[in-house]
């Protein structure tokens, strides 16, 4: 498991609370780099990255544009930004127009990973109230990457995890203290 690359997570309604949980779980010296792209609301300045990295063992950061990708850092997607990563290891934003209603897109920042880090990519889904991220996990998993989707059962909003089901068979559906656990068990 030690060849992975980089984690991408998508959340939407119900993430946030998910997202704080698992960061602050992870273990002290967890090094692989964690994208996040949450639904939220476009023009206000809410402290989410500010929020998460009091909470987090790790460094988190609304990246700039092309930032360099650093191990041990938290990069969430800016609000009203497309976050991109790049195949020379940054980060891209965009204002581009939305996807499934939505900027940041879900489906842009994972698919975006999927071609940078094909097979060495970890996916995960997690709670939301529509069906953007569902195309992107499926792009992780036509490059072999991993995949993971959060339980429906567990979920605030089941919508997001449910339709990234009707995509995909992922590799494994858990509960949020089961992703933890089991990115805690990566090297």
């Amino acid at each position: 498991m030690s060849d992975y690359k980089a984690i991408v997570i998508g959340g939407s309604a119900g993430s946030f609370a998910v997202v704080l949980k698992m960061l602050s779980k992870l273990r002290q010296d967890f090094e692989l780099p964690i994208i996040i792209c949450m639904h939220r609301l476009k023009h206000i300045r809410s402290g989410l990255a500010e929020n998460l990295d009091l909470k987090s063992n790790m460094k988190v950061v609304e990246p700039y544009d092309k930032e360099r990708i650093e191990k041990g850092k938290v990069y969430l997607a800016p609000a009203n930004y497309h976050m991109f990563v790049e195949f020379d290891g940054t980060i891209s934003l965009s204002v581009e127009e939305m996807n499934n209603q939505s900027r940041p897109s879900i489906d842009y920042t994972l698919s975006s990973a999927a071609m940078a880090y094909r097979e060495k990519c970890i996916g995960i889904i997690l709670t939301g109230a529509n069906k953007d991220g569902a195309k992107g996990l499926k792009d992780i998993a036509d490059k072999n990457g991993f995949t993971i989707v959060q339980d429906p059962q567990t979920a605030e909003v089941d919508t997001m995890p449910k339709a990234a089901l009707k995509l995909i068979k992922p590799n494994l559906v858990l509960s949020p203290d089961g992703i933890t656990d089991f990115l805690n068990k990566l090297k």
